[in-house]
């Protein structure tokens, strides 16, 4: 199975809607193009930041084909899954890859706590529903918590064909070298989660992010990136430092919702997010938004 293409930075993009809670096609088209424009690798369809939990199945297949058409081949689009039970992960692996979807991501079940042969065996199913379909397994402790070990990610890299990456938010970085360590001999693509440790994490062998600031700044973490493989490693950190200031602003509001007000803040006119989320009011945590976007020269 090729996997030379998994690497860079890849956006979990935002899900345009308009004031019923439907994809908005022409603003998604649109927030397709600008990241693509801004240089990502690749996009994750109905990541975390996507707000898939609270997206239907016909909706997100409707937003899949219309990444996959507006794409164009131009970069690789990724689908998200964040299903609790088995049998339903493997309906949105089937239907992602029928669709055309690169890859597939799949986080860990939420609000269970599953014991480590449990989720061996999860994952495992969902990847032999699509075994010509690259599978990541995505680890986010901190929205499920709990988290995956290194033991059971060196069995599935091992064990699983098509599980041929990960992307970790633990925000541990001995935890990300871990997974990466553990996984080397065979290949396995690390992504860092956390935007504010992409530098840290290629330094430990991570192919790249999966990074939200993408969405509304992608022009700032792909410098990351991009000087990071240049080999200008002095740069790459600077890149990464005045990056920070502006993603660390966003764990003030409520999540996800600061990632649409971004984007808005930057123009893009994304939307507002599903409800009962609501966009970040005026106050102190919208004005440390604005005033660091501002010293990035992002507004």
């Amino acid at each position: 199975m090729n996997t030379d293409f998994i690497k860079g930075v890849i956006v979990p993009i935002l899900t345009p809607i308009n004031e019923n809670e439907f994809i908005d096609e022409a603003k998604l088209r649109e927030q397709v193009n600008y990241v693509i424009e801004g240089g990502v690798s690749g996009i994750l369809a109905f990541g975390s930041n996507g707000e898939f939990y609270v997206i239907e199945e016909d909706e997100m297949e409707r937003g899949l084909k219309i990444m996959i058409d507006q794409a164009a081949g131009r970069v690789s689009v990724y689908f998200g899954i964040g299903a609790i039970s088995t049998k339903k992960c493997c309906r949105l692996a089937k239907m992602a890859a029928d669709n055309g979807a690169a890859g597939i991501s799949v986080l860990q079940p939420m609000f269970l706590k599953p014991a480590e042969d449990e989720l061996y065996l999860h994952f495992k199913t969902i990847a032999e529903c699509v075994p010509e379909t690259p599978v990541l397994v995505y680890n986010n402790p901190g929205r499920v918590n709990y988290t995956m070990s290194g033991k059971l990610v060196e069995r599935l890299a091992h064990e699983v064909p098509n599980i041929v990456g990960m992307k970790d938010t633990s925000g541990d970085i001995t935890q990300t070298a871990e997974f990466i360590r553990r996984t080397r001999d065979v290949g396995f693509k690390v992504f860092g989660g956390k935007d504010t440790l992409l530098y840290a994490s290629m330094c430990h062998g991570a192919v790249g992010g999966v990074c939200t600031a993408a969405n509304f700044m992608p022009e700032l973490i792909v410098d990351v990136y991009n000087k990071y493989v240049a080999g200008d490693l002095k740069r790459s950190l600077e890149a990464q430092f005045k990056l920070n200031p502006v993603r660390l602003s966003m764990d003030g509001a409520s999540f996800p919702v600061a990632a649409k007000d971004m984007a808005n803040l930057r123009g893009r006119s994304v939307g507002l997010p599903y409800k009962p989320n609501l966009a970040t009011p005026e106050g102190p945590v919208l004005d440390r938004i604005k005033s660091e976007m501002k010293q990035a020269g992002l507004i």
